[in-house]
């Protein structure tokens, strides 16, 4: 009975928290008639209040003062230097749109008591060039975790737990790896794309986020199911992969839609952690603990991209936080796949063990 009130409450918080995600993409900012006059002033001059802009490339050259430079000076035009710089030095500073839009969301937001939203993001404050700098150092350290808690299982199941001759007695061994690469990989494209919001990094950031959401279902299926067989993997992976590579193409070759992407990743993530938890309350696993305290920090981690807030002192927003909330659920959760593969393995063991000395002793009677 207790088991079932557990579940039924897990249940409750998993739903709770899927149905309280709702996309709030206002962006009240960019539509007032001030900032869009800013910007559309510095994309013709690259000038803000007599600030000037390097990186603006304009029909009409510019001096560094906002003066329009005659034909036979435009030549030395700091803009032109600007575009003869090697690209590994242009990377550190900004477009002109980009620039422009940031000095502009700067002077607005001086003038204003409550932050709001400019093109779906909150008026962040860059340190060394980076657009977000909270939520890159927390996905670079949410990379750092997964490299540890990847590396050491690679480590325990190859050099520490008891293997078989074509590799270990762990039957996910092979699932687990593909998992752990495609989580670095998303972490890798999260930082670049926190770093730098531009249309190739958002793209690779989301898709891969995406792949990594879909693989992770696939996996939570067949490692609660207990397939083994690799007929049943492909009856569970083939739909799922088709599904999630025609979601990603839709994205980047038809129509990147915001909304449609937030809504298949909350259905899957919500499905992940239904399946995580049931299983977690009905089986004997010696880390069921751990699972479900995995669980519930993802549930609650969750309502932190729906209570969404203005960054604080310009760096630490909802998302950020989130970012940071993921390091000690993925600590556990790598603590719990290692566990699992103990678990497994001491069983297949034990049972080949036995089905040994079943072996010896039958041989030993048909000899006597």
């Amino acid at each position: 009975m207790r088991v079932k009130q557990m579940l039924r409450k897990c249940l409750l918080l998993v739903v709770l928290a899927s149905s309280l995600v709702l996309v709030c993409e206002g962006s009240d900012g960019d539509q007032r008639p001030r900032y869009r006059e800013c910007v559309k002033g510095c994309e013709q001059t690259g000038c803000v209040d007599g600030q000037c802009y390097n990186s603006c490339n304009f029909q009409v050259n510019v001096d560094l003062e906002g003066n329009i430079l005659p034909k036979k000076a435009q030549i030395n035009s700091p803009h032109e230097k600007f575009l003869k710089e090697p690209l590994y030095l242009r990377w550190k500073k900004w477009d002109c749109i980009s620039e422009c839009r940031y000095q502009c969301m700067l002077r607005e937001e001086a003038d204003s008591e409550v932050p709001v939203k400019y093109h779906g993001k909150w008026p962040f404050v860059r340190i060394f060039s980076l657009q977000e700098p909270a939520s890159v150092a927390f996905s670079v350290l949410n990379l750092l975790v997964h490299f540890q808690g990847f590396s050491s299982f690679l480590v325990l199941l190859y050099y520490k737990l008891p293997s078989r001759a074509k590799g270990p007695f762990y039957e996910y061994v092979g699932l687990w790896t593909i998992y752990g690469l495609l989580s670095m990989n998303s972490w890798i494209w999260s930082t670049v794309f926190h770093s730098r919001d531009m249309t190739f990094t958002e793209m690779l950031d989301y898709s891969s986020a995406i792949a990594l959401i879909g693989y992770s279902l696939m996996l939570a299926i067949i490692r609660t199911g207990n397939l083994r067989s690799e007929a049943a993997r492909v009856m569970v992976a083939a739909p799922i992969i088709a599904f999630i590579t025609t979601h990603i193409l839709y994205l980047n070759l038809y129509k990147f839609d915001y909304g449609l992407n937030m809504i298949v990743c909350v259905v899957i993530g919500v499905a992940q952690l239904l399946i995580w938890s049931t299983w977690g309350f009905i089986t004997r696993h010696p880390a069921r603990f751990k699972l479900c305290t995995v669980v519930f920090g993802a549930a609650f981690a969750m309502l932190l991209e729906v209570f969404d807030f203005p960054p604080l002192w310009g760096i630490f927003d909802a998302h950020a936080i989130w970012h940071g909330a993921t390091l000690p659920i993925t600590y556990l959760w790598w603590s719990f796949i290692k566990d699992d593969a103990i678990y497994r393995t001491e069983m297949l063991v034990k049972k080949n063990l036995t089905s040994s000395g079943s072996f010896s002793e039958a041989e030993t009677r048909k000899t006597q």
